[in-house]
């Protein structure tokens, strides 16, 4: 039985990393105390285990000290003013799997003789902002009117994830970490992010978040593709962003679904905020927090009783139970981008990407479940 030496820190540091409860890591892993005080060691099997356990690839437990991990692409998050420094591996996981899609995508593209989409990185932070809104909101052809037609937010957020893909742009959403329903993504840690590309910009959603957030969350990484610099953010409407890209990807963002002309019409000061605020919502399709935000921008809130609303609002939405699961074959293209899924079934049938592969990106271990994908999808089997 092959046994390993494992330095003790970083078995204490995987279990960090992975943000569990080291009483709970321990139940499983009932050597573990003595695996660190090195009164034992584990074997390889043991440490593959723990390795899964932690989501932690098992290469490093082998090294000497634990590695400094950042997330590939500029990190824009912050909590009370300071950067985030250590990223959950959720968060390290799905942003390598969409970078996956992205490279297959592009070649895909490229290979196909498309073009470059003329509106990535066609604006500047020095942009107009309701010059940046009108710009995403033509391009997309997905206006206030448009919104309002629609009955509910789940409708609306589908209708703003369709028409970014028409666009050409890949939108992902989903609240766990690849396939796995057991790692579900905190919408605490980040709420999206943007990968620009000229032939396959990507935008990420953690759809563990409101259907009404998640509408601001698509547009302010919107704005990022607009711009051409990708990120990861913690998109809110609350806050006002020290850097200078989140700043503006938050105005552009309010703009383009709450324009502030229409708010200063439609606020009716002298009625019930809770109800007024609510009647926004459903107006605009978004969620309330962004409505207040507008409100107080608009001037209509001094801001005393904006912090006020907003944190009894935030309170409020924290209360509310979660939503229920999905229609499977109906989330998949929610979660890879219809249109990702799409060319991949095509390209994988047509011969020219491996069966390994494709099923790798979808997060599928069944033939059975791609065919029955490329059905769905209308693309022949």
């Amino acid at each position: 039985m092959t046994r390993v030496q494992v330095n003790p820190g970083l078995l204490r540091w995987a279990v960090e990393r992975a943000r569990l409860d080291p009483l709970v890591v321990a139940k499983r892993f009932p050597k573990l105390e003595a695996w660190e005080e090195r009164t034992a060691q584990p074997t390889l099997r043991q440490l593959e285990d723990f390795a899964r356990a932690t989501h932690v690839p098992i290469g490093y437990l082998f090294l000497q000290e634990p590695p400094v991990e950042t997330v590939p692409i500029p990190d824009f998050r912050t909590r009370e003013n300071a950067g985030v420094r250590r990223p959950s591996p959720d968060l390290l996981e799905t942003v390598y799997l969409c970078q996956q899609r992205q490279e297959w995508f592009h070649d895909f593209a490229r290979s196909a003789g498309e073009e470059a989409l003329p509106f990535v990185g066609s604006l500047t932070v020095q942009s107009d902002v309701t010059a940046g809104a009108a710009s995403i909101r033509d391009t997309l052809r997905f206006d206030v009117e448009r919104r309002r037609a629609l009955p509910t937010w789940s409708e609306a957020l589908r209708e703003f994830v369709a028409m970014a893909d028409e666009a050409g742009i890949l939108v992902m959403s989903s609240g766990i970490v690849g396939s796995n329903t057991h790692r579900k993504l905190n919408a605490e840690e980040f709420r999206g992010f943007a990968m620009a590309d000229p032939l396959a910009p990507v935008v990420f959603i953690n759809g563990a978040d409101s259907r009404s957030a998640q509408m601001f969350t698509l547009a302010h990484e919107l704005a990022h593709i607009w711009l051409g610099q990708s990120a990861v953010s913690d998109a809110q409407a609350r806050s006002v962003p020290a850097h200078r890209v989140e700043r503006w990807c938050n105005q552009v963002s309010a703009e383009l679904l709450v324009p502030l002309d229409l708010v200063r019409r439609e606020f009716r000061a002298a009625v019930d905020l809770e109800g007024e605020t609510n009647r926004l919502a459903r107006r605009f399709k978004v969620s309330t927090l962004v409505v207040l935000r507008r409100i107080y921008d608009a001037g209509g809130l001094t801001r005393e009783a904006f912090w006020r609303a907003y944190d009894a609002e935030v309170e409020r939405l924290r209360a509310l139970p979660a939503g229920a699961g999905g229609n499977f074959y109906l989330s998949v293209p929610v979660r890879v981008s219809r249109r990702f899924a799409r060319a991949l079934v095509a390209s994988t049938l047509e011969g020219q990407t491996l069966y390994r592969d494709a099923l790798r990106m979808l997060g599928f271990s069944k033939m059975k479940t791609f065919d029955e994908l490329g059905r769905k999808l209308g693309v022949a089997a």
